[in-house]
Parts: C-alpha cells; structure tokens; sequence
C-alpha cells in the first residue's frame, strides 16, 4: 500500500481490513472489531474447510481506514457520509483495533489515516466479508 509513491504499509499472507468508523462506535466496538478478526475461521484447513483463524495460520493484518464504507446510497445519486466519523472519534478507534489485534500477536500493518492510498491485494478465493460490530 502506498502514499504519493511510498509504501507504507504491507504483510504477506493474511487480511486486508477496509475499516469504517461510525459516529456511534466506541471502545468497546472497537475491541470487539479485533477480537473478531483475530478469531474469525475463515482460513482454510488441511481439509480445504474454512476452519481457521488468522492466529492459528500466523497470518498478518493490514488495517485501512475506509470512511466510505459508512457511504449511504439509498437517497439521491450520491452517498451520503454522515454516519461516518471523523476526528477526533474515528482516528483512535481505527488505531484501536489495529493495537488490539497486536496485542493478541499478530502482526499488524497500517495503512495513513485519511490519506490517498493505493492499495494492491492479491484476493485468494476470493472472501469478502462484512463485519458490523451494530449487527
């Protein structure tokens, strides 16, 4: 991932976290968030089953913030962005789970808070998955 040319950020294998804050998340959610990823079984087993977490294939983690994920497109033409944070909320809640997720061991990359970024991902399978800490 990179900044007007510089890489920033990068890790091998694991997961690309596109993170949105929302005017309502706190601490806890945040905590949760990290529990979360850090847990969640969706890397592959010796059987080919989703069974695995990121701490279980040592996997690393690279944390982007992504406001435009709180966008709400169901009005008008375009996305409306209030439910999305700003600072000073949303900067220690994205750097939250990042830390969070250090904590429990796994290596953490970050991409620049609120930065224009190029972001290159190789997508093995591919898996997308939306995680709201609200639902």
């Amino acid at each position: 991932m990179g900044v007007d040319g510089t890489t920033i950020g990068r890790i091998g294998a694991g997961l690309l976290v596109l993170l949105g804050v929302s005017v309502d998340d706190a601490g806890a959610d945040a905590d949760w968030m990290a529990e979360k990823l850090a847990n969640l079984r969706i890397f592959k087993d010796d059987l080919g089953a989703m069974n695995r977490s990121l701490l279980d294939v040592g996997g690393a983690m690279l944390v982007v913030s992504q406001f435009t994920l709180l966008g709400d497109a169901r009005k008008g033409r375009r996305p409306s962005f209030i439910q999305a944070a700003k600072e000073p909320l949303a900067r220690p809640l994205y750097e939250r789970v990042g830390e969070r997720v250090r904590a429990l061991g796994v290596e953490v990359a970050f991409g620049s808070f609120g930065a224009d970024m190029a972001v290159e991902l190789v997508n093995d399978g591919p898996v997308t998955i939306l995680i709201d800490s609200k639902q």
